[in-house]
């Protein structure tokens, strides 16, 4: 039995909702379908995936472990269709992925003159998609920087950056030449994970600059963040004992390219 990627599509977004009606929604389907979809992939399976009840709807043993394996699944599926579709448009490309505050230009330039048919791009990611924009194939290879889920991940370590304190430029710490940890003992922290009023996480190093200056906390970012973005309402002040902020190379495990490995091959030396 040949696993039905659409199906597995329609699962993941029950999986994810809880909630028929608005996976329905999110797939644009009628409800109905999605749930003659589910119990034929059910019965594919040979297993329960929901329980249904008048609670609700909760995922069971095995519908956990399909959502834990379908996301790889399908991020792979989506690889190879980018990568067929670039193929079928012609010259050969490569993007490369890079977080806020690394400066992939030298790599790049360095790339191109060694391969100048390559047709090379960058593209931002962020810190809750540096890895999957990676195993979907949006991005063939990225600056990543830790936490790095390394699950189908091949990582290659570059170098590791100061951190420094992200403050209000009224902060009663702003004016120092350098901080400690402890120094910082009894302030707000604020992360990328952490909710905003209307409970949206911090995605981009810009909108933590708005909730620092605003008051709403401080933060560690590395020090070549600090170096690209000067604002009057932001102080930064090197904090010498903060682990420093490890910055990667990373691909896909599984895939064989050499386009990348000749990238890696520079971006190692110049790391």
């Amino acid at each position: 039995m040949d696993l039905d990627l659409r199906k597995v599509r329609y699962f993941v977004a029950v999986a994810e909702l809880l909630h028929f009606g608005r996976a329905a929604e999110r797939l644009h389907i009628a409800q109905p379908v999605l749930s003659r979809q589910i119990r034929s992939l059910e019965k594919d399976l040979d297993a329960g995936l929901f329980d249904r009840d008048s609670h609700g709807v909760r995922l069971t043993a095995a519908g956990r472990q399909l959502l834990d394996d379908s996301r790889p699944l399908l991020a792979a599926a989506e690889a190879a269709r980018r990568r067929a579709h670039r193929a079928a448009r012609g010259p050969r490309r490569l993007v490369v992925g890079f977080r806020a505050g690394v400066v992939v230009t030298h790599a790049l330039r360095a790339f191109s003159a060694g391969h100048p048919d390559v047709d090379v791009a960058a593209r931002r990611v962020e810190w809750d998609d540096q890895e999957q924009l990676i195993l979907d194939g949006t991005v063939d290879v990225a600056y990543v920087r830790r936490p790095v889920d390394e699950r189908g991940l091949t990582l290659l370590p570059l170098f590791g950056e100061t951190r420094v304190a992200m403050l209000p430029a009224a902060h009663r710490l702003a004016g120092k030449q350098e901080l400690l940890l402890c120094d910082l003992d009894g302030e707000t922290w604020l992360r990328y994970s952490d909710p905003g009023p209307d409970d949206t996480p911090i995605r981009t190093v810009e909108e933590k600059f708005e909730r620092v200056a605003g008051g709403a906390g401080i933060t560690l970012v590395p020090e070549s963040v600090a170096a690209q973005y000067s604002r009057p309402d932001i102080a930064y002040v090197p904090v010498t004992d903060a682990p420093p902020d490890q910055v990667f190379l990373a691909w896909e495990a599984d895939r064989r390219a050499p386009l990348v490995a000749a990238f890696a091959e520079v971006a190692g030396v110049r790391g």
